[in-house]
């Protein structure tokens, strides 16, 4: 009897504990696979976060190195004229050359000036300029200036407009100059005058430009007269009536008196006849001789 209840009870707890062993087993599996992928994403992370260089340096900073050192736009002051293209340098060249053409030629001018000046005006070319102011009532000249080839001659300035306008003739230029073509530029300023109503154009002020070319000849003098005036009507706008006009004439120097002295300096000039006397005939010949 007693073996019998041993071999019952024996199986009971055998199974007992095969069932008890389950879930111990399966945790201890749950627990192996959570510390497995624990592992992995251990072993992810840094590879994610080391998705670097060889160098170790990280993707985007690699990248913004590289955007940051992307070379410049070229200066072209700084670019050698050999390493141009040739159009380029053709065309700087041309430009310098122009340029120093025109600067040689205004010096010319200049010292040729400066030297019929110096010379006294003896051989070469004269000029005489001379302005006139014809402007009406409603102009007041503030400024006038000349220049001759390129070089200021003449100016004259009135800020207040008080007086200059009251001179209505000026002698601009007289003096010898180098025979050839010449260019004359004018500049006049004015403001403008009113009473009344008309009070508001002392607010403003006018601008006229001429210009006047003439050539002189050796040993001729150029006359040129040049005259501000009032163009239009009462219509015109009053920025359009100012205008500057210029007559050019060439005239030869005066010859000096002829000399009516005798040839001979040492003979006595013989007195005029006392008036009624008569001249005596000259005898006649004899006849036969």
């Amino acid at each position: 009897m007693r073996a019998m209840l041993s071999a019952v009870v024996l199986p009971s707890l055998l199974i007992a504990a095969a069932v008890g062993a389950q879930p111990a087993k399966g945790g201890s599996t749950t627990g192996t696979s959570a510390g497995s992928g624990a592992a992995a994403g251990s072993a992810a992370a840094p590879a994610g976060a080391g998705s670097a260089s060889p160098t170790g340096t990280p993707a985007s900073s690699t990248t913004a190195g590289a955007g940051s050192a992307a070379a410049p736009a070229p200066d072209l002051a700084a670019v050698k004229p050999e390493d141009m293209p040739t159009s380029v340098r053709m065309r700087r060249l041309e430009q310098k050359t122009q340029a120093l053409k025109e600067r040689a030629w205004q010096l010319k001018a200049r010292l040729e000036m400066l030297k019929e000046q110096t010379l006294g005006g003896g051989v070469g070319a004269q000029a005489m300029i001379g302005h006139l102011d014809d402007m009406g009532a409603s102009f007041r000249l503030t400024k006038l200036i000349y220049s001759l080839d390129g070089t200021q001659v003449f100016a004259r300035t009135d800020e207040t407009a008080d007086s200059l306008y009251k001179t209505k003739t000026f002698d601009v230029f007289a003096g010898p100059i180098a025979p050839g073509n010449h260019n004359l530029q004018i500049v006049a300023q004015y403001r403008g005058h009113g009473y009344g109503v008309f009070e508001y154009l002392t607010k403003f002020t006018f601008t006229a430009r001429g210009q006047a070319s003439f050539t002189t000849g050796e040993g001729k003098i150029s006359k040129v007269e040049c005259k501000g005036y009032e163009k239009g009507g009462a219509a015109t706008p009053m920025e359009k009536r100012p205008a500057i006009e210029c007559k050019i004439a060439e005239l030869s120097p005066e010859k000096p008196a002829e000399n009516t002295a005798p040839t001979n300096p040492g003979a006595t000039p013989l007195p005029p006849p006392a008036a009624g006397s008569a001249t005596a005939p000259a005898p006649a010949p004899a006849p036969g001789k």
